[in-house]
């Protein structure tokens, strides 16, 4: 058939094809059009067209589908020609299509809404919206609404084209995006001057651009705003205030996207105040910082004040930052001060210091002028002043100032080529910077030159001595002295004079005694060097010179009184005209008795003493004495053959001639006996003494005048036994009296000795004073015999002793109890041994019932128990235990006790009438204390009726009983806690009673 070349194009429309066609060659009527999917089989759309006409457009259909299309040509004489063609709409664009940030700096998220119809896929490109440069290609199934690009780069900006692909058709939506910017770190701001702040940050690549906003905290203001482009990582803030405090803020931005980054704060350098300035404030010790503000801002104000060249940190204080000064109290006078002033700005500072400034100086203090002792030289002294230095003048009083200056650090200044004893004045001032201090004055001599040839001498005087002396050869005010005692530098008097003086005399001075004069000239309160001279007062001859006797046999004794004054020693000359020889002796001054030893005895000796006082001497008188015989040596003495005798005994030992033996009572001393006995005997019977006497024998030699006394022996005659001694028990049991009667004479003491008989116990010693007749033993064993032995005592010897035996009270036993082991016939009795000893123990029983029975018995000393037996039934009892000890007991409390009754025998009943019952019975042994008699109902078993009875009753009648009823009677002897009882017996009341006989 014929062709029509049908053609399909869309023209960029997506809902409509245009078909084309060429008109066959023959012509066509008419031309039929029909549309439908593709594989569908169903025509969508008809139409029609006229003649002529070669295209057609269809209109309404979905974008991107696949159709078929069939045109159809009417030919003359009904033929048609066909031609089918497919065709695909072209595809709609995405819509909404959107591309965004997902929080993250390297990401971007694109999404869209589909387009109308169908499609066979997604085509995503994303290109580099800078460099232009595709850096992703992504196709995507035709259901897909959303792609995530990572690994981007934060803060730039890119493009997406995204394609919807239908067949060969596409049709595209663009847009353009940017990822979120990335934010700089390590942002810090930094001043570079005063005026200028440097910021740096790292990692500003992920931005566009960088937003910066510097605030002045002080004014709360923005200062600068900043947009710099990616890449800058720093920034210098420029024309900024001084010492202000400026706050930093820094953004991110990329496109829309903002992103707050990091802050900071920094202060710009302060200025440096300006004309720092120290000066003095006219008061003392005080000294004024001064300053002018710099431009810009502070804090405050660090004010630092420096002490001296070294700069000693000595204040620091803070002011406000619109200060202009500072005063400073309480300095120290004549300092170098320097005030150092910083303007404080956060952690920065800005310092000016000043030049130095003085304190006003204070005159120095301890200011003194000494001479040291030269006649030439005066020696300036004073304490260290704060300040430069000082200024000095001397000069005489009354004559022009001689000036000099010194440097601080000096404290002394020596003034040579002055003249001897003068007066000088001397002033000091310190000097501070150009300040100088009010002076200090003081003055002082210079010593003057000592005087010469100066002499004393007593000139034969013993209380005066003279002093002369030639004047000094320059400048003095007068002399000074003092005259000393030589040896011991006691000071004797003083003197004073002009300088126109050349001699004193010292009177009232003491006689032998050297003494030194220190002299020297004055000038002012100093002295010269002393010149010194010394000499002795004449000695006085020694006063009172005796020779007397020692009691050695061969020494005398040389005495004498010192005469008033000193001497430098004594000699004394001892001699004899019956012996050639003679002793020399010298003896200190201080010495006024001397012993001759050796000497012969009873030979007339002459002395004679000379004082010697430094080339002085003076004598005394001639003294004389005799020399003592020997004494009689080892003086005895003994008792004699009886106690009213002593025996004396001694040794000769040369010399002397009769002996005399006088004796003395000791404690009176005064003498009883004197007994003449020639020389050769050597003892002697002393008779009718006192007995146990202390008695004081001496012997005396006579030789010459004079007479020797032995050694003194002390003796004692024998004392007497003791008289009528006894011993007897005291009130206590473990104690003894011993007592005695007191013999002739006289004694110490008494010793008595205690012997425990049948013990191996150590005997005890006791004393009784002399006057003493009695002695109590305590603490003695009770019931033990003791031995005791008593001595009178005088001195070392005893009497003849006395003995005697005693005992002591046994103790008594104790606890004793007596107890009936249930028995009408025996009784036990216990006891606790007591202490201390006993020969045995005697045991009584009495009965208290017969009052005349009486059981005794002896037991050993040991025995702690007895049971007594064949006793009397239903008796009272009364034991004792007594301890005895040869004549002496101590016996127990008496206890008490029973021993049980023998029941009543022959227990008979009767009724002498209807309401009577009678009960008969005999007592058994001795009886019993009483008997109790019981009546019980035998019926009814109850207990009718009870009575007590005496011992001496055997009967009783029961009345108002009931006639004709059985009774039940039972009978009990008692004896105090004790019974025995019958047994019971039963009876009848009469029913009546018997009527009496007419």
């Amino acid at each position: 058939g014929t062709l029509l070349n049908v053609s399909v194009s869309d023209h960029g429309r997506s809902d409509s094809l245009l078909l084309s066609w060429d008109e066959p060659e023959e012509g066509a009527e008419g031309y039929s059009l029909s549309l439908s999917s593709l594989g569908s089989g169903l025509w969508l759309q008809n139409a029609s067209a006229t003649a002529n006409t070669t295209s057609f457009w269809f209109h309404g259909l979905t974008p991107g589908t696949h159709y078929e299309i069939k045109v159809t040509a009417t030919l003359a004489c009904m033929e048609t020609t066909s031609q089918t063609v497919t065709a695909q709409t072209s595809p709609s664009a995405v819509r909404s299509l959107s591309l965004s940030s997902s929080g993250s700096s390297g990401e971007l998220r694109a999404s869209w809404t589909h387009g109308h119809g169908q499609r066979d896929s997604y085509h995503l490109s994303l290109y580099h919206s800078h460099s232009q440069a595709l850096l992703r290609n992504v196709s995507l199934l035709p259901n897909t609404s959303t792609f995530l690009f990572e690994g981007l780069q934060p803060g730039n900006e890119y493009a997406l084209r995204v394609s919807t692909l239908a067949g060969s058709s596409q049709a595209s939506t663009s847009i353009h995006q940017w990822t979120a910017p990335s934010i700089p770190t390590q942002l810090r701001l930094s001043p570079g001057s005063s005026t200028s702040l440097v910021a740096s940050w790292v990692g500003a690549a992920g931005a566009a651009w960088l937003h910066l906003t510097l605030h002045n905290l002080l004014t709360q203001t923005v200062t600068t705003t900043l947009s710099a482009r990616r890449g800058l990582t720093s920034y210098t803030f420029q024309h900024l205030q001084p010492g202000t405090r400026y706050w930093l803020g820094l953004s991110a931005i990329a496109g829309p996207y903002t992103m707050a980054g990091p802050n900071a704060t920094a202060w710009t350098y302060p200025l440096s105040p300006g004309n720092v300035t120290l000066s003095s404030t006219g008061e003392k010790g005080s000294l004024q910082a001064h300053w002018t503000t710099p431009a810009g801002e502070r804090d405050l104000y660090l004010v630092t004040l420096q002490e001296g060249e070294a700069g000693a940190l000595t204040r620091n204080i803070s002011v406000s930052g619109d200060s202009i000064q500072v005063t400073f109290h309480g300095l120290r006078a004549g300092q170098q001060y320097s005030v150092q002033v910083t303007a404080v700005a956060g952690p920065h500072r800005a310092a000016a210091h000043s030049t130095a400034a003085w304190t006003q100086p204070l005159p120095p203090s301890g200011v003194s002028l000494s001479s040291q002792g030269s006649p030439y030289s005066l020696l300036a002294s004073w304490e260290e002043a704060m300040g430069e230095g000082y200024v000095l003048a001397l000069s005489p009083m009354e004559h022009p100032m001689k000036n000099s200056s010194l440097l601080r650090g000096v404290t002394n200044f020596t003034y040579k080529g002055l003249h001897p004893g003068t007066l000088y004045t001397f002033e000091v001032s310190t000097v501070a910077g150009p300040y100088t201090s009010s002076p200090q004055r003081v003055t002082n001599w210079t010593y003057p030159l000592p005087l010469e040839q100066l002499s004393l001498s007593n000139q034969g005087h013993s209380t005066s001595l003279q002093a002369s002396w030639r004047a000094a050869p320059e400048g003095s005010t007068g002399y000074t002295g003092t005259l000393w005692e030589t040896k011991s530098r006691q000071w004797v008097k003083n003197m004073t004079v002009g300088n126109n003086w050349t001699s004193v005399t010292f009177e009232n001075l003491v006689p032998g005694r050297q003494y030194t004069l220190e002299v020297a000239a004055m000038a002012g309160p100093y002295q010269s060097p002393v010149r010194s001279a010394t000499d002795w007062t004449y000695p006085l001859a020694p006063a009172g010179v005796t020779l007397a006797n020692t009691r050695r046999p061969l020494g005398l004794a040389a005495f004498w009184d010192k005469a008033a004054g000193d001497v430098d020693q004594f000699h004394l000359q001892l001699y004899s005209k019956s012996h050639p020889a003679q002793r020399n002796v010298s003896v200190g001054p201080n010495t006024h008795n001397f012993t001759f030893l050796g000497l012969s005895p009873g030979v007339q000796y002459f002395l004679k003493v000379t004082v010697l006082a430094g080339p002085y001497r003076s004598s005394s008188h001639f003294a004389t004495e005799w020399t003592y015989p020997l004494s009689l040596a080892n003086v005895t003495v003994q008792p004699g053959q009886r106690p009213q005798e002593l025996h004396v005994s001694w040794v000769e030992s040369g010399g002397g001639r009769d002996h005399l033996v006088q004796l003395s009572v000791a404690e009176s001393l005064s003498v009883i006996r004197n007994v003449s006995v020639p020389r050769g005997v050597s003892q002697l019977e002393l008779e009718g003494l006192v007995p146990g006497s202390r008695y004081r024998v001496e012997i005396i030699s006579q030789a010459g005048p004079h007479r020797v006394s032995s050694q003194t022996a002390i003796g004692y005659t024998v004392p007497l036994p003791p008289l009528s001694l006894s011993a007897h028990p005291a009130r206590a049991a473990q104690a003894l009296t011993v007592q005695w009667e007191s013999p002739p004479g006289q004694r110490d003491r008494y010793l008595l000795i205690v012997h425990e008989e049948g013990s191996s116990a150590p005997a005890k010693n006791l004393e009784a004073g002399k006057d003493s007749n009695n002695v109590t033993l305590a603490q003695l064993e009770p019931g033990a015999c003791y031995l005791v032995e008593i001595r009178a005592v005088a001195g070392p010897y005893s009497s003849l002793p006395k003995n005697i035996t005693g005992c002591t009270v046994p103790a008594a036993p104790t606890n004793l109890s007596l107890t009936n082991p249930g028995s009408s016939s025996e009784l036990h009795m216990y006891w606790k041994e007591p202490p201390g000893r006993r020969d045995h123990y005697r045991v009584t029983l009495h009965s208290l019932s017969t009052h005349s029975r009486v059981w005794v018995q002896t037991l050993s000393p040991d025995a702690q128990n007895i049971t007594w037996t064949d006793l009397e039934a239903g008796s009272r009892f009364a034991g004792q235990v007594t301890a005895v000890t040869g004549l002496l007991e101590a016996s127990s409390t008496n206890v008490t006790q029973w021993t049980y009754p023998l029941a009543p025998a022959n227990l008979t009943l009767g009724s002498p009438s209807a309401s009577t019952l009678q009960a008969s019975w005999a007592a058994t042994g001795r009886g019993a204390e009483g008997f109790v008699v019981d009546v019980y109902g035998t019926a009814s078993n109850s207990h009718i009726r009870h009575v007590v009875l005496s011992g001496d009753v055997k009967s009783h009648t029961f009345k108002n009983l009931s006639p004709g009823t059985r009774y039940s009677v039972a009978v009990r002897a008692t004896a105090g806690p004790f019974h025995a009882s019958t047994l019971n017996l039963t009876h009848c009341t009469r029913e009546y009673d018997v009527p009496l006989a007419a």
